[in-house]
């Protein structure tokens, strides 16, 4: 009888794999009370993860300070991140306002996990989002939370407008020129002779631009840092608080969900309040500057609008990188750095380019007999000025190829109108020896 001889292997029962949980909790505002409820939960979630038979700790990610109907939350993420690699199993959180107030968010995030295999459980309801009415409760609950953050906006904005009937300023954290106190707001004289130079200044007809390059040399800062620039400079001249008055709701939210800040073009009403705080200039300087700044808005609207050139955008100095800008003097055009326009050389010393130089320049890169604008778009990616007068064509191939543009002297780059102009000025002056 043949003899049969089988492999018996021993059964080793597999091992139980450990449950990897980690918890998210959140708070809305800042507050001490707040708080220290975050970092109650964060004890509390950590405790309870760490003597759960059975379960791996893996962290508690929080958030303070930022509302659950934004996604964009640097613990929130940070979670979903680890969620993704494969590191997290289970989710606890203390309920689904605390997970998020949008509904679209919640849900979206939530079938994320669910087809990642992890689970979410929500304390307050009781909800496992594997489960198989789980989304369902998730979907009605959501939509209750969304609604309490849309009632406690709407509370808040009734309170706000209510304020602004009554002329009282809130939400004023930051001007240039006063201290923001619980008390109050007071003068800070050592800004405030920084406003009334700026109004003087602008008043006696010298520009923003040169005004903002003067306080950045001086070492004189925003309110919250930074450098001057036109834009900050043309707010300052036209903010009616420098009276020592306020325009109130300027500004309004579009919704709670996006909470975008929106300029107020009559959507909302506008209040104006007078002696809300001390002043810091008299009507009068004010109105004069408001007369130049509309004076000023008009030149710009007669303006023609120029052409956009190809080479807009392209040129970039290869000194501090910034972008050329096309500029015009003497009927001429040019490209010249942005940083040597507003901050002038001291910031970036880089040449201004002719026009009709860098044409020319171009069509020998391109060897074209004439300058055609499609094909600069086809065949060159970027330029580059660098110092020396060398200027850089990055080509579509990825090759680059360096010219280099000698300036024009004197006498050519006078027009025949230029030397008439001059010829009469010597003319008066022999007139006058005599």
């Amino acid at each position: 009888m043949e003899r049969v001889v089988e492999r018996v292997d021993a059964l080793i029962p597999a091992q139980p794999k450990a449950l990897r949980v980690c918890a998210y909790a959140r708070v809305s505002t800042g507050k001490d009370a707040m708080l220290h409820s975050l970092s109650a939960q964060v004890s509390y979630y950590s405790k309870m993860i760490q003597s759960h038979n059975g379960w791996m700790y893996c962290g508690v990610y929080s958030d303070e300070a930022v509302t659950g109907t934004k996604r964009e939350r640097a613990g929130f993420q940070h979670m979903i991140e680890e969620c993704r690699q494969g590191n997290i199993d289970l989710v606890i959180t203390k309920s689904v306002s605390r997970f998020a107030r949008n509904t679209v968010t919640l849900l979206q995030t939530v079938r994320e996990l669910k087809n990642l295999g992890v689970d979410v459980f929500f304390e307050e309801q009781h909800i496992h989002t594997m489960s198989a009415d789980g989304e369902l409760m998730m979907t009605i609950l959501a939509s209750y939370a969304q609604e309490e953050s849309l009632s406690a906006s709407e509370n808040q904005k009734w309170r706000v407008r209510k304020a602004f009937e009554n002329g009282e300023i809130i939400n004023l954290r930051f001007l240039f020129g006063y201290d923001i106190t619980p008390d109050g707001i007071q003068v800070n004289e050592k800004d405030a002779a920084i406003v009334r130079e700026i109004f003087a200044r602008f008043n006696g007809g010298e520009s923003m631009s040169s005004i903002c390059r003067d306080l950045d040399a001086r070492g004189h800062k925003g309110v919250l840092g930074g450098t001057w620039c036109a834009e900050r400079m043309r707010n300052t001249l036209s903010n009616e608080k420098y009276l020592g008055n306020a325009l109130l709701q300027k500004q309004y939210r579009n919704n709670h969900i996006e909470k975008k800040l929106l300029p107020n073009r009559g959507e909302l009403p506008m209040y104006y309040a007078e002696g809300t705080h001390e002043p810091i200039i008299d009507q009068a300087t004010f109105d004069k500057a408001q007369e130049r700044l509309r004076m000023l808005a008009q030149q710009t609207a007669n303006r023609k609008k120029p052409t956009r050139s190809v080479f807009s955008g392209l040129i970039h100095c290869g000194l501090c990188g910034n972008t050329y800008k096309r500029v015009t003097y003497r009927k001429k055009h040019y490209w010249n750095c942005t940083t040597f326009q507003t901050k002038g050389k001291s910031e970036c010393a880089a040449k201004r380019i002719p026009e009709e130089t860098l044409e020319v320049l171009t069509c020998e890169v391109l060897g074209a007999v004439s300058f055609d604008p499609d094909m600069v778009r086809s065949k060159i990616t970027a330029i580059r000025a660098e110092k020396n007068n060398m200027v850089v064509f990055c080509m579509d191939d990825g090759s680059e190829i360096v010219k280099r543009w000698t300036d024009r002297s004197r006498a050519e780059s006078w027009t025949p109108e230029m030397k008439e102009k001059a010829r009469q000025r010597a003319l008066q002056a022999r007139r006058k020896k005599k």
